[in-house]
């Protein structure tokens, strides 16, 4: 089960760890096979399901969206925990933005899936 506390500490890290650019930090977080979706990856990525699995072929995607985005930086506004998922809200390059984050058992992140408010 998922905390409040653990929660909170994930999110406010997850934050620090983008607005630092700091990829290997940001990537600390996640299982070596977890698996990304976002609707950005079809763009930057030329992945029509929009899913990427594993560190490496993450690591490259959001390389890419670091170094296009060099004043990238995330507002968190809200946090939400679930009984094995987070659900981190905030202000980002696209706007109001939302990640869904899934939790092992040994508090990684096995999954996750990127939301973007219509511009």
């Amino acid at each position: 089960m998922i905390t409040d506390e653990f929660a909170a500490r994930f999110a406010a890290d997850w934050i620090d760890a983008w607005n630092a650019h700091d990829l290997e930090r940001i990537l600390a977080h996640y299982t070596h096979d977890f698996e990304m979706a976002s609707p950005v990856i079809t763009q930057l990525m030329s992945e029509p399901s929009g899913r990427l699995k594993g560190k490496d072929a993450i690591r490259s995607y959001w390389a890419q969206a670091i170094a296009r985005n060099p004043a990238l930086r995330f507002e968190l506004l809200d946090v939400l925990a679930g009984a094995a998922s987070v659900v981190i809200v905030y202000r980002g390059q696209r706007g109001l933005s939302a990640e869904v984050f899934w939790f092992d058992a040994a508090g990684k992140v096995e999954r996750a899936a990127a939301h973007y408010a219509a511009p």
